[in-house]
């Protein structure tokens, strides 16, 4: 019989609620049993709408860590404490889930990159979009090499008006940006995640505040306030990888613009073309005439396993506790995700200097 892991979560909000938790319930090879949260209300609610009958609330992390019991952690802060938390998750013995980016700072992505070899154990990254129907898809045709070789990509990840304005999101101090680190890390992940291509030489970044100090303003979950408003509203980069190949990046939250995609990315090789952003549709040339393909992702109707329909984030938990089970990586490594953090912050720091930022 296979074994049950034993799962602490530290931080009850959002995330956890509405991500984490569901799928780990849906998981019959772990049960949680340990919540933990600043705001204890927070922990006992998730506690008793997900624990199991033994499960334990903490408001400090470290007592949580105290549990040998535990197998593992999964890390569900505001960015500033991704790294603290998953480094001692690491060093008390338990393999790691954090969600994305994997830290403020890409010093503190490296810090925890070391912390996972120093211990031997897992860390992984919630980049739950690779899981996608019409990402896997993609991912096969590159990797079959139906595009050749890809010089030219674009991350997009773009919202005319979808300000988060809950929690610590418009914080820049707890989470280290905006749009950028918030929801063009995905689409960051996703192109360097088809293309594989973890090596970038030189970076050029703009960021925007036009539109957050905007008083009223439309927006998905009511106005900003602007005086909490302390991160970008819109950033772009433009990557220019070791072997020539470049990626445009464009993150934002609030834009005037009609062209909106999140968590999507366009690929140009040599020999054909992909792109997410009308469906998944592969486009190059045959016998001296262009064609377009539509893929048709309802063909193969829903994604099962074991009979249940998996979304994006069962199928992220069901494969972090197959490469804990198995011993092998897991589908998101820890160094993908620190290149991804090196590449947000040499944005944001392009932005500041307007000078390009050479890496490695």
């Amino acid at each position: 019989m296979s074994k049950v892991y034993r799962v602490g979560v530290i931080g009850c909000g959002g995330i956890a609620n509405g991500k984490h938790l569901p799928s780990l319930s849906k998981q019959s090879r772990v049960e949680v049993v340990a919540f933990c949260d600043i705001v204890k209300e927070r922990a006992e609610e998730a506690a008793g709408k997900y624990g199991s009958d033994e499960a334990t609330v903490y408001t400090d992390y470290k007592e949580l860590l105290k549990d040998s019991s535990l197998d593992i952690i999964h890390v569900l802060t505001p960015n500033d404490m991704h790294a603290e938390i998953s480094i001692a998750s690491l060093e008390a013995g338990k393999h790691v889930m954090c969600e994305k980016p994997m830290a403020k700072t890409a010093a503190d992505a490296k810090r925890m990159v070391e912390a996972a070899k120093r211990t031997g154990k897992k860390l992984t990254i919630g980049y739950d979009n690779r899981f996608r129907q019409d990402s896997l898809f993609m991912k096969k045709v590159c990797e079959a090499g139906e595009l050749g070789h890809i010089y030219f990509a674009k991350a997009h990840a773009i919202r005319r008006r979808a300000v988060p304005t809950w929690g610590v999101f418009l914080d820049e101090e707890k989470q280290g940006g905006g749009p950028l680190i918030d929801i063009g890390t995905h689409a960051l992940d996703l192109t360097l995640w088809m293309m594989d291509n973890y090596k970038p030489k030189v970076v050029l970044g703009t960021k925007y505040h036009e539109l957050s100090q905007k008083e009223d303003a439309a927006n998905a979950w009511g106005p900003w306030d602007p005086k909490k408003f302390t991160v970008e509203d819109s950033a772009f980069g433009m990557i220019v990888m070791e072997n020539g190949a470049t990626i445009m990046l464009e993150s934002s939250w609030a834009l005037n613009t009609l062209d909106v995609h999140e968590a999507k990315c366009s690929l140009s090789g040599t020999e054909a073309g992909a792109d997410m952003k009308d469906g998944l549709r592969i486009n190059g040339e045959k016998h001296s005439r262009l064609y377009t393909n539509e893929i048709d992702l309802g063909a193969g109707g829903v994604a099962f396993y074991e009979g249940k329909a998996e979304s994006n984030p069962d199928i992220e938990l069901r494969l972090w506790i197959d490469a804990i089970e198995q011993d092998k990586d897991p589908v998101v490594t820890p160094e993908q995700a620190y290149v991804v953090s090196q590449i947000l912050e040499a944005i944001y720091e392009s932005s500041q200097t307007g000078k390009a930022v050479y890496l490695n």
